[in-house]
């Protein structure tokens, strides 16, 4: 393992952008996402598991939600591997995080802006294989003009960033670049550049953590390979069983390391049903 901690490691990725105490680096990185849109001073986090709206539905749990000081509600969400509908379920996140606005009694259906913005180690649209951003809106289909400012997604296909570190050309480029390539990194770049990227650099260094901090690190970072290893395996070999054996080991550790089933399953993309039977 490299000196800086794996970033799409659900550890790794709430370590680093999911902590009360070190919010300048998620207001940073948003700022560099929305720049010429928005300028956020400051983020409040928000609860992250949501509550069904009726009894019969299962809750959802966010890896980061948080509120800006604009107002706007944002979903940041890791997503390691394909899972089908990906699209719709990106919709039914940011859906959710809109009806969870709706106020008992006389309302006038006035909304925070809510955004998701979605990490995906994978690629989603296999007929533009150079785009490595996608940014959805409502917008009128014929003029383009903007309908609602009420809804955005934010796709990051990262296999589609293929920029060597002197070829970035931006800070959203070099936040990608760094996320892209940190557990491989044996410095970090950028640092004269930005100081965010210095702090970035001591938070994400392994000798800086607790010891109860780079064990469960480690353990989930094991998980994680393990994982990766055996899709490669299979896929290298066409083997589909081996493929699905990997899936239900990483689903079955998972659940060892008491992590919770809608964790798992955005992970896996295997179904409570399994999980249960593990």
């Amino acid at each position: 393992m490299g000196r800086f901690i794996n970033p799409f490691t659900d550890f790794g990725f709430k370590f680093l952008f999911g902590r009360e105490v070190e919010k300048e680096l998620l207001i940073d990185f948003l700022n560099d996402l929305l720049v010429g849109e928005h300028v956020i001073t400051d983020i409040q986090f928000l609860n992250n598991e949501q509550q069904p709206e009726v009894k019969t539905e299962r809750g959802l749990i966010y890896d980061i939600y948080c509120r800006t000081n604009t107002g706007e509600h944002i979903i940041v969400e890791m997503q390691n591997r394909e899972q089908p509908y990906f699209k719709d379920r990106a919709l039914f996140y940011l859906s959710r995080a809109i009806t969870q606005q709706a106020r008992k009694g006389i309302w006038n259906f006035q909304l925070d802006a809510v955004y998701g913005v979605f990490f995906m180690n994978f690629v989603m649209d296999k007929d533009i294989p150079s785009k490595i951003r996608t940014d959805v809106v409502l917008s009128d289909r014929d003029t383009g003009k903007l309908f609602n400012s009420k809804f955005r997604q934010i796709f990051i296909e990262l296999p589609n960033f293929n920029k060597e570190e002197d070829e970035c050309e931006n800070d959203f480029e070099r936040w990608i670049y760094i996320l892209k390539h940190m557990d491989t990194l044996d410095r970090m770049p950028f640092k004269a550049r930005k100081a965010v990227f210095e702090r970035l650099e001591k938070l994400a260094s392994k000798a800086n953590m607790t010891q109860e901090e780079r064990m469960q690190y480690e353990e989930e970072w094991k998980v994680y390979n393990d994982y990766f290893n055996t899709l490669d395996f299979a896929e290298q070999k066409g083997m589909q069983k081996g493929i699905q054996k990997g899936i239900r080991e990483t689903a079955r550790k998972l659940k060892e390391l008491g992590v919770d089933d809608d964790i798992i399953i955005k992970s896996t993309g295997i179904s409570k049903e399994e999980i249960e039977k593990l």
